[in-house]
């Protein structure tokens, strides 16, 4: 966050310095108010650039293993450009080479699910995925049985057209 800060600031002082080279060249001839205007747009840019581009830098950068199941795209009132173009402001992804399976339970898979969010850490949730079920449950409060199973889970379903679904069941039900 404080390098894009310093990024926009950076970019708001060159396209100053830029209007002000140019203020010289044509020997004085642009209007007073020009410099701090184009300074304006240029922050006002490159924060855009780096909100539309942080999706595309993150996923590109996680780990060997990690698919990307589910963006979550927003749009709000004081960005009116976003109504047009929404932003990926969080997404979900699978570790893939994470997948468990149990023998004794067929068609039950333990991943771990990362939830990745603009300006918050994250976070990673042990999920168990039942593929016939078409269900989910987080692993936070389960325990394991005595036949391996997994009890005190709290399954929610989980629709076979998601991209969850489809990375850890291979899109089959």
């Amino acid at each position: 966050m404080f390098l894009e800060l310093i990024a926009t600031f950076v970019a708001g002082i060159a396209a100053a310095g830029g209007i002000m080279l140019l203020n010289k060249v044509v020997r004085g001839r642009l209007p007073r108010w020009l410099t701090p205007v184009v300074a304006g747009l240029a922050m006002l840019a490159a924060t855009i650039s780096s909100e539309y581009g942080w999706f595309d830098r993150t996923a590109n950068n996680m780990p060997d293993g990690f698919e990307v199941a589910k963006k979550v795209e927003d749009r709000a009132f004081y960005r009116p450009w976003t109504y047009a173009f929404p932003y990926v402001s969080r997404f979900m992804a699978v570790d893939t080479l994470s997948i468990r399976t149990n023998d004794a339970f067929e068609g039950q898979h333990m991943v771990e699910v990362a939830f990745f969010g603009r300006w918050a850490p994250v976070q990673l949730v042990p999920m168990l995925i039942d593929c016939p079920a078409a269900q989910q449950a987080e692993l936070g409060g389960a325990e394991f049985g005595a036949d391996g199973g997994i009890e005190n889970a709290n399954w929610a379903p989980l629709a076979t057209d998601e991209g969850l679904y489809k990375i850890v069941c291979g899109g089959t039900a």
